[in-house]
């Protein structure tokens, strides 16, 4: 029996789709996603970043780059990639939520990491929302700079995790502190936390990340 034309076109607009999943299907491509989110970079910082070779990681690019996923601009010597829409946030977005809730084992791996490192729990998404609202705490941004530069939550206070002892006496003692970084699996908010609190502060970490919705991002 010969396929009909609607079974055609399905098979056609699923198969295009699945190009996109397969291209979603390697770690190595969601990290590189999620630290585009952030900010554009080079092939050599993402390699670099990711822990992989610069071949592999251009071969990872292309993957991304053929799905609309990325897209590339040279800066001189170098290739520099950024995300090809907001949507492709939007989807990181999506893919973070469903993941969490149904894989129960990375709940259970971000607590038992996190647990470790600093011994909180972050700042729930609203408990923050409120609280900065009502202006209790001092929101402290502390990814490398061009990543604030690229976008940052309304109101959030730049101080790279670098620079944080050299700069701590540019921060209120009468006010809690809650540090951010790139989400939910950079380790960067937590190492804020607990150096701020070794030092005398109040402060707390949040697993808040550009790929969050309901929440102000200033971006450039």
């Amino acid at each position: 029996m010969p396929t009909s034309p609607t079974r055609t076109f399905k098979n056609e607009a699923y198969g295009y789709l699945s190009e996109v999943g397969k291209a979603l299907s390697s770690p190595a491509r969601l990290e590189m996603l999620g630290l585009l989110a952030q900010a554009p970079r080079s092939v050599e910082v993402l390699a670099r970043e990711i822990d992989q070779t610069v071949a592999n990681t251009s071969q990872h690019l292309q993957i991304l780059r053929r799905c609309a996923l990325v897209k590339g601009q040279r800066d001189g010597q170098h290739m520099v990639y950024r995300l090809a829409s907001p949507e492709v946030v939007g989807l990181l977005g999506q893919l973070h939520g469903v993941a969490a809730g149904c894989q129960a084992a990375l709940e259970r791996l971000s607590r038992d990491f996190f647990e470790d490192l600093d011994g909180l729990e972050p700042v729930d998404r609203p408990t923050l929302i409120a609280r900065l609202r009502a202006e209790e705490v001092l929101l402290l941004d502390v990814r490398p700079k061009a990543e604030y530069e690229a976008g940052h939550i309304v109101g959030a206070m730049s101080i790279p995790l670098k620079d944080l002892e050299a700069r701590m006496e540019d921060l209120p003692r009468d006010r809690t502190i809650v540090a951010y970084c790139r989400g939910p699996f950079c380790a960067f908010s937590a190492a804020a936390a607990r150096r701020l609190r070794e030092a005398g502060f109040d402060a707390r970490r949040a697993d808040i990340s550009v790929l969050d919705v309901g929440i102000d991002w200033a971006c450039a």
